[in-house]
């Protein structure tokens, strides 16, 4: 409980410091990041070959808690965080904590944009915990560009938004900002009628979220 509190002040420090790029004031809920977490389950259920897996954006770990608890005996992890203080928390867990420590040779991390993988790797799972919706137009096409091509053959790619917050902050917003986050809206819709295969509805969470999945 002090080190979950810990991580919540962290959260909060870094939401009202880097605002654009935390978008969150509090790390992702349990039922939340179990939603995103389905097709890392369902890869293992499956009986599935050894897997690549890659969390974008990880925070403090909370999703990455769940991630390493459905990880495949052979399945390696790549965790993506630009935030240096939140990329710092992730390797102090991976030190100290034993559920993490277990797995730690099958896990990196890199204090990177997304943008900076090389894409000569390819991933089963790709897991985004981006506040997309707090990115220019021009960042979230680029972001989504370089996650599809990342992805591997029949591999998937999960990520979440708050329930109407985009249409909300849009009502009230001026004429830049609202014409900023419409055309967002346009574009992931235009990716979710393409692409979505799966979309859980997660009420216990602060916001309340949509997990959509996508092939």
């Amino acid at each position: 409980m002090q080190q979950q509190l810990a991580d919540y002040r962290l959260f909060w420090n870094e939401f009202r410091r880097t605002f654009h790029d935390t978008g969150a004031i509090l790390p992702s809920g349990r039922r939340l990041a179990r939603a995103l977490t389905h097709f890392v389950r369902e890869g293992v259920s499956n009986g599935a070959a050894p897997r690549q897996i890659l969390e974008v954006g990880s925070g403090t770990g909370a999703v990455t808690r769940e991630i390493l608890s459905a990880l495949g005996a052979n399945d390696q992890l790549t965790l993506v965080e630009l935030n240096e203080r939140f990329a710092n928390r992730l390797r102090d867990r991976l030190r100290r904590e034993p559920r993490w420590q277990a797995v730690s040779d099958r896990v990196e991390i890199m204090q990177a944009s997304v943008e900076d993988l090389p894409e000569s790797n390819r991933f089963d799972v790709i897991i985004s915990g981006l506040p997309l919706n707090n990115f220019s137009l021009d960042l979230v096409e680029r972001l989504v560009s370089k996650m599809k091509r990342l992805l591997a053959a029949d591999g998937t790619i999960s990520f979440f938004e708050y329930i109407a917050i985009r249409r909300a902050k849009a009502a009230f917003s001026a004429h830049d900002e609202r014409t900023r986050l419409n055309s967002i809206g346009q574009l992931l819709e235009q990716l979710l009628a393409e692409r979505e295969i799966r979309r859980d509805r997660v009420w216990a969470n602060v916001p309340p979220a949509w997990v959509h999945h996508l092939r």
